[in-house]
């Protein structure tokens, strides 16, 4: 007789979903990285107060960017790039597919996020960046970004979330996530409440540590 879980699932069918939350991980580290690469650059860039042409072409270039990604569905993003990357003539395997669909999604929202937190730094800090006679990348690296990245990790930590629950989207383009595996497992099984509660359960098990941390960070920002 076939051993079972509690839930009617057998182990190795259970160990083969656990293989698909192996990569949903993989897959937000992959997102989280490439979206800190991309979004702390538009992030400074969006925040930059330095006036003349250069600059303001910055600022526009890296809103337009924010507001095109922020506008299009993380699904069709994955369609866009998978597909997309096809129609030239390059087989991309669908975790690079779904890692750099992931990576600009995540550089967008990541990017406005620090924005907002650069920007929350009082002028009076600004003002006194200037009068000690720093250069924009000095008064960024040791006045501006240090106040900044306190008030960041809270909203960084929480949008860390949003990342692991939206790689369910890879599905669309067949990547084997935690959703996927759940998916073959209940096409084998016809057993939906079953896969998809143990599938769940597992998404709780790795978002829930992540929002208790990021309130416990906002809660002593709060105190600070």
């Amino acid at each position: 007789m076939t051993e079972t879980t509690l839930l009617g699932i057998t182990w190795d069918q259970l160990l083969f979903i656990l293989r698909g939350a192996g990569w949903t991980l993989v897959l937000s580290l992959l997102g989280f990285i490439g979206g800190t690469l991309i979004g702390l650059p538009v992030a400074l860039a969006r925040a930059a107060r330095k006036k003349g042409a250069g600059s303001r072409l910055l600022r526009h270039g890296a809103g337009v960017y924010v507001t095109l990604v922020q506008g299009i569905p993380l699904p069709v993003i994955m369609f866009v790039v998978y597909f997309g990357v096809s129609i030239g003539g390059f087989e991309v395997p669908a975790l690079v597919a779904a890692g750099i669909a992931m990576t600009l999604w995540s550089a967008a929202y990541l990017g406005e996020i620090w924005r907002g937190c650069i920007q929350a730094v009082p002028r009076t800090q600004w003002e006194a960046a200037e009068c000690l006679a720093l250069t924009p990348a000095q008064r960024f690296a040791h006045v501006i970004l240090p106040q900044a990245v306190r008030v960041a990790v809270p909203p960084t930590v929480g949008f860390l979330v949003q990342i692991v629950k939206n790689t369910s989207y890879s599905v669309v383009i067949g990547f084997f996530d935690l959703t996927y595996s759940a998916k073959v497992i209940n096409n084998a099984t016809y057993k939906p409440f079953q896969v998809f509660t143990i599938a769940a359960l597992i998404y709780f098990v790795i978002c829930y540590p992540m929002s208790v941390l990021s309130r416990r960070f906002e809660a002593r920002m709060r105190r600070a």
